[in-house]
């Protein structure tokens, strides 16, 4: 099952052996080796020119001990990974908030959001877009509002990326 990972960039990545991946897109595999290591097919989804028809984004093969050095799954995530998906521009909420639909965002300078996310009222009061980032909270009744983490937030390791 492909499963999103976070490193240094957000990609959807698939198990799948060396050997699999060659077969996959349709390359032979190299005599010098039977392909059976273990590793992820991986998907740059943040840019790129496709190179395989059936994957919007770019694909490459990663050997399994180099992906999980570098990525981490987007659910159970820390606060710190947390942010740093905030960063990359995506929304990021706790598993076990009470409140149904609610997340967060990073808002301000570089946000992209505002205005953008079809159904979703810009609440934000007049002026503050332009400003340096800051996050909210778009809450369970719609609203837009400015947020602080608790220490509960901060320590906790539910956090997960929205799609």
């Amino acid at each position: 099952m492909t499963q999103h990972y976070i490193g240094t960039k957000i990609v959807l990545a698939q198990a799948m052996t060396r050997a699999a991946f060659l077969t996959y897109i349709d390359r032979d595999i190299d005599p010098k080796t039977n392909g059976t290591d273990d590793g992820y097919l991986v998907e740059y989804t943040d840019g790129g020119a496709p190179n395989h028809p059936g994957h919007p984004g770019y694909i490459s093969w990663s050997p399994k001990a180099q992906f999980d050095n570098a990525y981490r799954a987007t659910t159970g995530m820390s606060f710190g990974l947390a942010i740093e998906a905030l960063k990359l521009n995506k929304r990021v909420a706790r598993a076990g908030w009470n409140g149904k639909g609610m997340w967060l965002s990073l808002v301000g300078v570089k946000s992209s959001w505002c205005g953008s996310i079809e159904g979703v009222e810009n609440t934000m009061p007049v002026g503050w877009q332009g400003y340096s980032p800051f996050i909210a909270m778009y809450t369970a009744d719609g609203m837009l509002v400015p947020w602080l983490a608790s220490q509960t937030d901060m320590l906790a390791d539910d956090w997960q990326v929205i799609a």
